[in-house]
C-alpha cells in the first residue's frame, strides 16, 4: 500500500523531472478529482479529469487558487454526470 511520504516524494520527483516549479500540491484534492470522475463517469476519466485539471490551472496562471477551483469544477461535474449522462 502507498503512503501519503512515497506519494509526496513521487510529486517531488516527477515535478523536478518535468521542470514544474510547484510549492505545494494538493494530492489529496487531486485524488478526489480521480476518485469522483472514476466512480462517477468512468475509470478511464481519473487520469484524464486530473490533466485537464492541471492544465486549466497552468492556463490560469498555476496558482494553488486556480488548481483548487479547476478541481471544485471537475468535482461537481463528475458527481453531477450520472444524471446527466446521455443514455
Amino acid at each position: 500500500m502507498t503512503t501519503p511520504a512515497q506519494l509526496e516524494s513521487w510529486v517531488a520527483a516527477l515535478s523536478a523531472e518535468l521542470g514544474v516549479d510547484l510549492d505545494e500540491v494538493d494530492i489529496q484534492g487531486l485524488l478526489d478529482v480521480a476518485r469522483d470522475a472514476a466512480h462517477s463517469v468512468t475509470r478511464p476519466a481519473a487520469p484524464l479529469a486530473t490533466f485537464l485539471v492541471g492544465y486549466a490551472a497552468a492556463q490560469r496562471g498555476g496558482s494553488a487558487d486556480a488548481v483548487a477551483e479547476a478541481s471544485r469544477k471537475a468535482s461537481a461535474l463528475a458527481l453531477s454526470w450520472t444524471q446527466e449522462m446521455p443514455g
